[in-house]
């Protein structure tokens, strides 16, 4: 059976791999396709595209987008975006202006306390990378302001936090229909670590299904095979194909392997057919 990983990340959002460079990882464990499906962005799928074609892997353009449901941050999942469509440009748009002027108030708050940051402690190697938590939290590791970036997250970089500004988001109705109006096929990521419960996240499920969302990402790197099983079932209820992947970032989660996420992961390449004919 072929495999595929519907749910990677490179050093054009908060991984810290090349688009090539994960295109070359997905080639090493024999995987057949790969989805690069970075945060609020399409700056890397045409390196990775290109470096699929170099060396017969299929990548799927795609891209992660913030929104929000009751309080709670979610990530909406599009597949066979367009990259250039000028509905999704512009929503992106909106997503940088809004990072920029969150980020300028962020470096303003460590700035106050004697903390500030050079271009390359930020960046990772990528002067065109959009700048995220991870990159903050990678620059203050490096300062030795902590000892994991796990701590580091929790001390520094909470939302509404001493130096970490509220996040803005756009609505999931508009996220919706931006992603199907490119020609998307757009689906939950890893419902379950938004700690709604088993019934909160069939409600949420069920509200973007309602909004014309097609997929669920039942296979997760986060997930046991309980809570796969129980997104199986929500899927199934919803008329949902279900989705998966690692979620891979590099050495920003160094437990999880592209292809394999923390070891048991597998996907398999029949629901990446399914999404093709559905599409």
């Amino acid at each position: 059976m072929d495999y595929v990983d519907l749910h990677v990340h490179s050093n054009a959002s908060d991984g810290t791999c090349t688009p090539a460079e994960v295109v070359g990882l997905a080639a090493q464990a024999d995987l057949r396709a790969i989805a690069l499906t970075d945060h609020d962005t399409t700056a890397g799928i045409p390196e990775a595209l290109l470096a699929g074609a170099a060396c017969g892997m299929e990548v799927i353009p795609g891209i992660e987008v913030s929104s929000s449901y009751k309080g709670h941050e979610i990530h909406i999942l599009g597949l066979f975006v367009t990259a250039g469509n000028p509905a999704l440009e512009a929503v992106l748009k909106q997503f940088r202006l809004r990072r920029d002027q969150r980020n300028e108030e962020m470096f303003r708050r460590f700035a106050d306390d004697g903390i500030t940051f050079t271009p390359e402690e930020l960046n990772g190697g990528n002067p065109d990378t959009v700048i995220t938590r991870a990159h903050v939290a990678r620059a203050l590791l490096s300062k030795g302001m902590g000892p994991t970036l796990d701590q580091i997250f929790k001390k520094y970089l909470q939302y509404d936090g001493p130096y970490c500004p509220p996040k803005t988001y756009v609505a999931p109705d508009e996220v919706l229909d931006t992603l199907l109006s490119s020609g998307a096929f757009p689906a939950l990521a890893h419902p379950f670590q938004y700690k709604l419960g088993d019934k909160g996240t069939m409600e949420l499920v069920g509200y973007l299904t309602s909004l014309g969302m097609k997929g669920l990402e039942v296979y997760h790197s986060s997930n046991n095979r309980l809570e796969s099983m129980k997104l199986q079932e929500m899927a199934a209820a919803c008329h949902l194909l279900p989705t998966g992947g690692s979620d891979f970032h590099g050495s920003n989660k160094p437990d999880i392997s592209i292809g394999r996420g923390r070891g048991g992961l597998r996907v398999s390449s029949l629901l990446l057919e399914d999404i093709k004919k559905a599409l």
